[in-house]
């Protein structure tokens, strides 16, 4: 069984399953090093040979879901009564919190705008199509935005390609213009320019930290 960080122990030996749950935070720095592992932002694995937990809460689903498997469903009911878990979460359930919970709520226009915008990091798109695509006007979609998010759609989705960019200058190896690039920034002074406005230092900075330069 492998725990948060420990998934990348069992790969490097070889023993890790098809598919690994990986905590967020450290997929693109597992994907890097093991590309032929399937990782998901899933709470856990389990499959006949062991599982994997993405660490943190999941790892108590994790473990009354083990002890349901092997028959012993009564004892993780009294864990989980102990543990004051009002419901055990699946382990194909997302780790990150869906945006109804960041934001109180589930408006389909505003949640299926910004999936809209996490999946289209490399190519962004405009805010009228983005817009367009979810069926509203521009005006309503910008109120939606201001009301629940504080912030324009623009400003949000220029977080969203920071704060992945982020993610990849501290996690792999791949190089700073292609991290701009695949965050939808379209030249390296692009790129440097709205990182530091943002994070208060250039991407290259934010590398030699990561790498304790």
């Amino acid at each position: 069984m492998a725990v948060h960080g420990g998934v990348f122990w069992f790969a490097a030996a070889g023993v890790a399953a098809p598919a690994v749950a990986v905590h967020w935070a450290q997929a693109d720095a597992f994907r890097e090093r093991y590309p032929a592992v399937k990782v998901g932002e899933t709470l856990f694995e389990l499959g006949p040979h062991g599982g994997s937990s993405a660490g943190g809460a999941a790892l108590a689903d994790f473990v009354l879901s083990l002890l349901a498997a092997d028959g012993h469903a009564a004892a993780g009911g009294h864990l989980a009564e102990c543990w004051l878990l009002e419901r055990v979460r699946r382990g194909d359930e997302r780790q990150r919190a869906a945006l109804r919970t960041q934001s109180g709520t589930a408006d389909p226009k505003l949640v299926g705008a910004v999936e809209l915008m996490q999946n289209n990091l490399e190519e962004p798109l405009t805010t009228d199509e983005i817009a367009r695509l979810v069926h509203i006007s521009r005006r309503q979609l910008e109120r939606l935005f201001r009301q629940y998010l504080d912030r324009v759609p623009s400003q949000y989705y220029l977080e969203l390609r920071l704060e992945r960019s982020r993610q990849l200058l501290r996690q792999t190896s791949t190089s700073i213009i292609q991290v701009g690039l695949s965050c939808g920034f379209s030249s390296g002074p692009h790129f440097s320019s709205a990182y530091r406005n943002h994070f208060g230092l250039t991407p290259r900075d934010e590398r030699r930290q990561a790498r304790g330069g």
